[in-house]
């Protein structure tokens, strides 16, 4: 989020922003829908560590240039008090043409997620990580939940981003596509009949991405705390890894109804890490911190095997401290003012 330090509302600068980024961050400071939203993006990173570093990096880089603009940075998952009506769409050919299309849709998308790829070799390798990826859509929105409040007031929601985004056509949760072949079949079938440009504008929770060459997962709402979106990226590589080892041994690929993901979808909407999700392969509901726990178990071969066990142990502070939902309702709690909550996310914004 791009804010004025004064009031902490948002500011629709990101030109400004961009005609001052350095040529060393060209392509790495990028803009979004609408013009009070800014986007950081790594290179590709050998492992989680490095891209840990690199946004580091980059979020000190783009304090530093709002700063010397008057302008401050913040991250969340929602502007807890802003206003759609009041954001204007970014002066891009791609989004304009996405306003003008979907209207009052496109416009009212004030918020902000975070988006892990990580690379995969091989074409039915990558649908087979994604269509494993699927399973835990809901667990990873729990964890990343930091979106309480939208226009001026708390929402009972752990991620009002959730349902503010899910009006989009082909957004939540994906097909299983089981192989390559079916998915290519599919995006082919909806570019002919003139529904999309290209596979882009499926904008699945996790989705191949093959000109990238990567499985990009994308359910997360955005973390004040780089930690934490170091931690999540680390769980997302591990769990890419484990789904890779899975398509080595020649296991079936999991197929689980799409009604029943996107059920335990909500319920992360709703409660985050508070609530209770269905456990689908023992048929019984049980609380998030108690599955978030057991898949940080399955994992830690796998993260000891990438090099990310520290950064994927930051997941506990999720489940032990709370998530960004928990901690800015609680600084609500406290001071019920919406601005000082705001200048709370600006601070804890700061690498």
């Amino acid at each position: 989020m791009i804010v004025d330090p004064g009031g902490c509302g948002l500011a629709q600068e990101i030109e400004r922003v961009l005609a001052s980024v350095p040529p060393e961050l060209e392509g790495q400071v990028k803009p979004e829908l609408l013009q009070s939203v800014l986007e950081i993006a790594t290179k590709p990173c050998a492992d989680v560590a490095a891209a840990g570093r690199e946004l580091v990096s980059l979020r000190r880089a783009v304090n530093g240039i709002l700063e010397e603009l008057g302008l401050g940075v913040a991250a969340s998952g929602t502007h807890p008090f802003a206003r759609w009506e009041e954001q204007l769409v970014v002066e891009r050919r791609r989004y304009q043409e996405l306003a003008d299309e979907l209207g009052y849709i496109a416009r009212r998308e004030l918020i902000f997620g975070t988006h892990v790829h990580v690379a995969v070799e091989g074409a039915d390798r990558a649908i087979y990580v994604s269509d494993g990826i699927r399973l835990f859509i809901p667990l990873l929105l729990a964890l990343s939940a930091n979106s309480p409040f939208w226009r001026g007031r708390p929402t009972g929601l752990a991620s009002a981003r959730t349902p503010i985004f899910r009006p989009f056509p082909r957004c939540g949760v994906p097909p299983h596509y089981g192989d390559w072949k079916t998915y290519c079949e599919r995006v082919e079938l909806m570019m002919r009949a003139g529904a999309i440009e290209d596979y882009t504008y499926m904008w699945w929770d996790v989705r191949p991405h093959p000109n990238l060459g990567t499985v990009e997962t994308r359910v997360f709402d955005q973390q004040t705390r780089l930690d934490h979106t170091v931690a999540l990226t680390a769980l997302t590589a591990s769990l890419a890894h484990a789904f890779s080892a899975q398509f080595d041994a020649g296991r079936p690929s999991v197929d689980f109804p799409i009604e029943l993901i996107d059920d335990n979808k909500i319920r992360a909407a709703l409660r985050g890490l508070e609530g209770e999700l269905i456990d689908f392969l023992h048929r019984k509901r049980v609380a998030a911190p108690e599955m978030a726990l057991a898949l940080l178990d399955e994992l830690a071969d796998h993260a000891a095997e990438l090099g990310c066990s520290a950064e994927l142990e930051g997941v506990r502070d999720l489940v032990e401290g709370g998530t960004g939902s928990r901690r800015q309702l609680e600084i609500w709690d406290r001071e019920g003012d919406l601005v000082q909550l705001m200048r709370r996310i600006v601070e804890a914004s700061r690498a």
